[in-house]
């Protein structure tokens, strides 16, 4: 079985057992101003694993499964049995680090909560743009698009729904956590970056 199947199931299972219980939903989910008073810092980690309801988990999971599975056989064929660790390393320091940026801007907010894997999905989409950017993605099963076009509308949504902040899904997290992708490859496979351009370059000559 694979990590992100792994990955999958303890969301999904954390996720169903929050769904009928507030209070431990309560709990779980990053609330920037108990973790700044009380020292609530798992909350970076547990808030990652639970979601609002179903089709919010629905969603992120399925476009964990998409990416994830793509990413995860990528980081394999560059770095073999490493590779797994590097992606559980990804996937799980991303949940913490997109958070952080939203933590300092609320941590005085005693009302402010968000849930949702947001930051680690949106980490691993990125990565998968950065290593495959000409891979059609698909909305909706009709509207298709090279995987940076996809991109860039991502990071727009994300933005816009991130300023309106009334859903309690951080939003926020699904940008930060795309730009920690990019770092993330940059960092393990720096000759990433530089393939990523040359592909563009060549889809771009490709159309005039």
């Amino acid at each position: 079985m694979s990590v992100t199947v792994i990955l999958i199931c303890i969301t999904v299972a954390i996720s169903f057992y929050a769904f009928n219980k507030p209070e431990l939903l309560a709990r779980l989910m990053m609330n920037p101003h108990s973790v700044h008073t009380n020292g609530q810092y798992y909350r970076f980690i547990t808030s990652g694993f639970i979601h609002k309801d179903h089709m919010h988990l629905l969603w992120n999971m399925f476009s964990f499964y998409f990416f994830g599975t793509a990413v995860e056989a990528v980081l394999g064929a560059l770095f073999a049995e490493a590779g797994m660790y590097y992606f559980i390393a990804l996937y799980l320091t991303a949940i913490v680090v997109s958070d952080i940026p939203t933590y300092l801007k609320e941590k005085n907010n005693i009302s402010y909560n968000a849930l949702g894997a947001s930051g680690g999905v949106g980490s691993v989409i990125f990565v998968f743009i950065i290593f495959q950017p000409l891979q059609s993605i698909c909305l909706y099963v009709a509207l298709c698009m090279p995987g940076f076009v996809f991109g860039v509308g991502y990071l727009i949504y994300t933005y816009y729904q991130g300023r309106k902040a009334n859903d309690n899904i951080n939003h926020d997290a699904h940008l930060y956590g795309a730009v920690y992708g990019l770092l993330f490859c940059i960092v393990v496979y720096p000759a990433s970056l530089p393939n990523f351009y040359e592909q563009i370059k060549y889809w771009l000559r490709s159309l005039f």
